[in-house]
């Protein structure tokens, strides 16, 4: 993301040279008030963003780490099960 050129302090810092057919000052400030509000809320809205994506990808790493501990769960059954099948099925053949 390119870094922005201007921030709050300087939008609200900002002076104007004053001609005779100049802008109203009283409405150039104002505009300027809004600018600064909408940067801020920009910021903010930004940060919240980060935040939201920061907690997702740790979220999103948590349930593989769980997955791999119920796999080895299920791959130990599996394995337990094969076992006795083995040993039913071979039983009964050594056993004839």
């Amino acid at each position: 993301m390119e870094k922005t050129q201007l921030n709050t302090k300087e939008i609200l810092d900002k002076d104007f040279k004053v001609s005779i057919r100049g802008y109203n000052q009283e409405e150039v400030d104002e505009f300027l008030d809004i600018i600064i509000q909408d940067y801020e809320t920009f910021q903010q809205e930004i940060e919240r963003l980060k935040n939201e994506n920061e907690r997702l990808r740790k979220q999103m790493n948590q349930p593989k780490s769980n997955s791999s501990q119920s796999a080895g769960q299920v791959n130990y059954d599996i394995l337990k099960r094969l076992s006795n099948l083995e040993k039913a099925v071979f039983g009964k053949r050594f056993a004839d």
